[in-house]
């Protein structure tokens, strides 16, 4: 996984799985991940940021591609922003390295 231009990656540790920080871009054209050349890590989703609908499909879109089980998967900071740092419950950060290589490497 590639780092951003201050050396962060935007997964870290958390003592019951991990956290991963990421930019969501809402009414797009289809769900989508990608990394930006700074390493920041955007997702595309369908849903407009209307009663929490992005959030939902972020969540159920992040469930799906790193096979995690959705009620496993919290955003707990920036639920009414682009930006979040989702909380991934049980994952370890390698593992969450690993499972999102796999899914940037599928590509869109």
């Amino acid at each position: 996984m590639t780092t951003g231009a201050s050396g962060a990656s935007p997964v870290s540790r958390h003592p019951h799985g991990s956290l991963l920080s990421v930019v969501v871009v809402p009414r797009a054209g289809k769900s989508s991940i990608a990394q930006l050349v700074d390493g920041t890590i955007q997702i595309r989703v369908i849903a407009p940021p209307v009663d929490g609908a992005a959030n939902a499909a972020l969540l159920r879109f992040l469930a799906d591609i790193l096979d995690v089980p959705r009620s496993r998967i919290e955003i707990v900071s920036g639920a009414s922003s682009r930006r979040k740092r989702i909380f991934i419950s049980g994952v370890a950060f390698d593992e969450l390295e690993t499972r999102l290589h796999a899914a940037l490497d599928k590509g869109p």
